[in-house]
């Protein structure tokens, strides 16, 4: 997926953004209000923090728009040792780990530790979230009621790696190893295989329900 990436460098590390991916969680202003700084020219000023407080504000980036590169030995960032897919209240997926999103031919649209993929239908970034949830009225409290809709369909054919598949105007394939998490922390199901909605109709979400097939969704 094409992006253009924004750079803000120092001796000691490199911090990209993208706007494409940013939909504006404020977890990196939660984290250190005084390096990002959104209405600030430059909005990202790395002198205000050591490298390592930056690299670890930037790894709590629920949609991978920011990502850093250390020049001081610093580790780089790698998955976390679960693909976790977080069902959050009236937003999108967070999904971290080693995961690939991959298109209808097979082909990856994009690799990451960490991206937030739309589930109201509304975004136009799809599959990704650009925050419209937030203007087209979207609710869902997170939650997961059908229990049986994860499955464990056996060895994942990338090994631990989560493997999206974008079905082409309709839902998001889950394969490989994951855990799908309640909004609220409650409900954690394991498996390697599930079907999430993506159109934001179904009555069953997370989970598909084919709604997508008696209205238009694109």
């Amino acid at each position: 997926m094409s992006d253009k990436l924004h750079a803000f460098r120092t001796g000691a590390i490199t911090v990209t953004w993208s706007s494409r991916r940013c939909i504006h969680a404020a977890a990196c202003v939660a984290g250190l209000p005084h390096v990002f700084a959104p209405g600030e020219k430059p909005w990202i000023r790395l002198e205000g923090a050591d490298a390592g407080a930056v690299d670890a504000t930037v790894r709590r980036c629920p949609t991978g728009a920011l990502h850093a590169e250390r020049h001081d030995g610093g580790a780089p960032e790698a998955p976390e040792a679960n693909n976790v897919v977080l069902v959050t209240a009236g937003g999108p997926l967070h999904v971290r780990g080693d995961v690939v999103l991959r298109g209808a031919d097979g082909a990856a649209l994009l690799a990451d530790t960490r991206v937030a993929l739309c589930r109201c239908g509304a975004s136009a970034n799809k599959p990704l979230c650009d925050g419209a949830h937030r203007e087209s009225g979207f609710a869902d409290a997170g939650a997961i009621r059908d229990l049986d809709a994860v499955q464990d369909a056996g060895a994942a054919p990338e090994g631990a790696r989560l493997v999206v598949h974008v079905e082409p105007n309709g839902p998001l394939h889950l394969e490989g190893p994951f855990v799908l998490a309640s909004a609220d922390g409650t409900v954690l199901l394991e498996g390697t295989s599930a079907w999430l909605c993506r159109c934001g109709r179904s009555k069953d979400r997370p989970f598909c329900d084919g709604s997508h097939e008696s209205a238009p969704f694109e």
